[in-house]
């Protein structure tokens, strides 16, 4: 049996009383006070997450910028530093490896933030592509930890701590800062769909900083289960559900983050996606009967078979659950009335968009 591992916070989440389970190799936080709970504190005050399980793969080298454009779909050269890039890793027949957050620390050093389930195959798929390219690549994942810190509150929370103002830190910006003499990136990101704030560190600091912050009344520590419903309520995707291998980044609404005017592995599989027309779209459900449609659970339009459910949650405060779903372009016409099947039973559903949830990102204004 596999060993599992904890990360450096495992005794502070027992201590809380968290309720524990494996995941992605890790025994993490699936919930303390319950999810509906800390899935209204990121919401109106602030939550606080161990994302230690998330990975750090360090390029160095002469070439570490072209190397990781060529193997992203994204475009990093020629952007400036202190910005955090979203780019996706792809199959060269245009299926995902992984999706991850690249920080650009210097011209000749970048630090690559992968999903926890994926660090073993995407270092493996670094280290198989890096030929031509003056590099040198190591997996530091064992040495970083990481918290994210979600909800309005999250600047007033973090600031006294830290003693900076971050008036001028936007989304998806970070910088490299001292704490008690040790130095930690603070990016304004997150996965939740809130303003927040993503601390990564070498372990010992990560650690005083998670107490630290929850010495604040109006931070709730938060488990693994609201940051999936949180992600899903934001409409951002989730590795392993709306993209895989089997899943281009196109078909997954991530489009954005696909440049198809730069070379990179599988351009060529997505841009003859994209000439012939997607198979299928991400789309929303929005469920009219009652009922709570989980990934897998398939969609028909008059007894054909159409697509199939990636994620779906009942959200607090809401009414009516909702779901993601891959469907048939021809058949994803908003507004139309589609079945999922249900243990057996058909459960009308009406197609929307995914936005279900407005996104509170901390953005410069014009």
């Amino acid at each position: 049996m596999e060993n599992i591992k904890e990360t450096m916070l495992h005794e502070r989440h027992l201590k809380l009383g968290a309720k524990m389970s494996p995941f992605a190799g890790f025994d993490m936080p699936i919930e303390y006070a319950g999810i509906t709970q800390e899935h209204e504190a990121v919401r109106h005050k602030a939550g606080l997450f161990d994302v230690s399980h998330m990975g750090e793969i360090r390029i160095k080298g002469p070439d570490a910028m072209p190397f990781v454009d060529y193997l992203g779909t994204n475009r990093i050269t020629g952007v400036e530093f202190g910005r955090v890039m979203y780019t996706i890793l792809c199959t060269p027949e245009g299926g995902v490896i992984d999706d991850l957050f690249i920080y650009k620390l210097d011209y000749t050093e970048i630090l690559l933030v992968v999903n926890a389930s994926n660090i073993a195959v995407d270092y493996a798929w670094l280290l198989a592509n890096k030929k031509g390219f003056d590099v040198e690549i190591t997996n530091e994942s064992d040495d970083w930890g990481e918290i994210a810190l979600q909800g309005p509150l999250s600047a007033s929370v973090l600031e006294p701590i830290l003693k900076m103002n971050f008036s001028d830190l936007y989304f998806m910006r970070f910088r490299v800062i001292e704490y008690d003499r040790k130095k930690v990136i603070l990016s304004r990101s997150g996965y939740t769909g809130e303003d927040g704030f993503e601390l990564y560190g070498k372990t010992k600091v990560i650690a005083e900083l998670w107490d630290k912050i929850l010495e604040n009344p109006n931070v709730s520590p938060c488990g693994l289960g609201c940051r999936d419903t949180l992600r899903f309520e934001a409409g951002l995707p989730l590795y392993g559900h709306e993209m895989s291998r089997e899943i281009s980044p196109l078909e997954a609404g991530s489009g954005f983050a696909v440049k198809l005017d730069k070379n990179f592995i599988g351009r060529d599989a997505l841009q003859a996606q994209k000439d012939q027309g997607l198979p299928r779209t991400l789309v929303g459900l929005e469920l009219i009967d009652k009922g709570i449609a989980r990934g897998g659970y398939e969609v028909y339009k008059n007894g054909v078979k159409i697509g199939v459910v990636t994620t779906g949650y009942l959200l607090p405060g809401r009414d009516h659950a909702l779901a993601l779903a891959l469907l048939t372009t021809s058949e994803a016409v908003m507004d139309s009335v589609v079945d999922i099947q249900i243990r057996g039973k058909n459960v009308a559903a009406k197609v929307r968009d995914f936005a279900f949830f407005h996104k509170n990102y901390y953005r410069k204004t014009l």
